[in-house]
């Protein structure tokens, strides 16, 4: 049996072609490796550039942001928590300058959160190479192509 999530998605955004609470409940549960409390919120680049240099010290909106709850993993806490920023503009930009399907770079994005949340990182060279087979071998069991793969 699957690991459980309580998923709240918010859509602060009205761009088009957003992923469902379901697409994003699906990409989510399949990076899961433990029970997990998130909030997804999808919005448009002023809220996402003020959260970015709010909480990273970078002036612009980045495509997703990650916020980790309670040092969920340090203190092993079950269920995680933690809150997941998609930038709906900054997604579709680079979708459409990578020549992604919008909804493929959307997975990608769920799945990269998710994984931040359980701990990963890709600071160093070591840890992104660990993060990114991690990543390639969900969105490729999703059917979705390597999102590092170049087109």
């Amino acid at each position: 049996m699957g690991n459980k999530l309580s998923l709240s998605v918010q859509y602060a955004s009205d761009a088009p072609e957003l992923p469902t609470r379901a697409q994003l409940r699906c990409w989510i549960n399949a990076a899961l490796q433990r029970d997990a409390n998130m909030t997804v919120r999808i919005v448009d680049e002023p809220e996402a550039r003020k959260l970015n240099k709010n909480y990273r010290g970078k002036d612009y909106a980045t495509n997703v942001l990650t916020f980790v709850y309670e040092d969920n993993v340090q203190h092993n806490a079950d269920p995680l928590s933690g809150d997941v920023v998609i930038c709906a503009p900054v997604v579709a930009r680079e979708a459409a300058a990578q020549h992604k399907n919008l909804l493929a770079h959307y997975a990608h994005l769920a799945i990269h959160a998710a994984l931040h949340l359980q701990g990963y990182e890709h600071e160093n060279d070591a840890d992104a190479a660990v993060m990114e087979t991690l990543e390639t071998a969900l969105m490729l069991k999703l059917r979705y192509p390597d999102p590092y793969q170049a087109r």
